[in-house]
């Protein structure tokens, strides 16, 4: 069984984000890099599957963009994943240029299932996953909790909703979605990291998909927030739609 992990780089959480002054976008500049956390438990449960899988499988991860994603590709094979590609792109792309990209990918790679996180970490679009299930015609399980395969091929997945947990029974190929409950990822350990520092990994350029990436959305301007907070106590309603409308102006 193939499964493929799409793989998105996101500046490490571990680190404040500022704002470049002329609001173009985040500093990146000796800022620390690491593997969107949705993605890495999609690569987490796509290793178990193989692993348990009576027989066996590949698990293919796949990133998008310049040569600086092979970081995160290495520590995807780090961690056990069979290969890695990266679709080069310089372009900027939003959610739905991404679900293009990775259905050619996966019409090029035949997968059994695609394995994603339910959302990036730095966009929280949670768009990609879905619009890559539609634009394929598969089936699809978003914020899977539980994953379980059944005796007559079909998948299982126990999906987190704001009502409570929905269980949905999948025909192969299919979509899927990780959400933070469905395991714990584990950590590569140095021989692996020095292991995946050789492996080859392929280069594959957008065009040969036959995709010219049009983003539809447009990032005019980011913005520093702030935490800092004035705590004000009012005599009545009145007076604090007052505040809300003439000092705050956000009514």
């Amino acid at each position: 069984m193939k499964l493929l992990v799409p793989i998105k780089r996101v500046p490490s959480a571990d680190e404040p984000v500022r704002v470049r002054p002329d609001g173009t976008g985040i500093e990146d500049d000796g800022r620390a890099f690491m593997i969107n956390p949705f993605d890495a438990i999609a690569l987490e449960e796509a290793l178990r599957i193989r692993d348990s899988h009576p027989d066996g499988g590949e698990v293919l991860a796949v990133c998008i963009g310049d040569s600086e994603v092979e970081a995160e590709l290495r520590t995807a094979l780090a961690m056990g994943a069979d290969r890695g590609l990266r679709v080069a792109c310089e372009a900027s792309l939003d959610s739905l240029s991404v679900a293009k990209i990775l259905a050619g990918v996966v019409r090029r790679e035949g997968p059994a299932m695609v394995l994603a996180g339910k959302q990036a970490v730095d966009s929280d679009a949670g768009q990609a996953g879905p619009m890559l299930a539609g634009l394929l015609d598969w089936p699809q399980a978003t914020f899977a909790s539980v994953i379980t395969f059944l005796e007559d091929g079909r998948v299982q997945v126990v999906r987190e909703t704001d009502h409570g947990l929905e269980t949905l029974r999948l025909c192969l190929p299919a979509v899927i979605t990780a959400d933070l409950r469905l395991n714990e990822p584990r950590y590569a350990s140095l021989p692996a990291i020095m292991r995946a520092r050789r492996k080859p990994i392929e280069t594959l350029p957008v065009a040969d998909l036959g995709i010219q990436p049009r983003s539809r959305v447009v990032q005019l301007r980011m913005e520093q927030s702030t935490m800092a907070r004035e705590c004000v106590r009012v005599a009545d309603t009145d007076e604090l739609l007052h505040r809300l409308r003439s000092e705050a102006k956000v009514i």
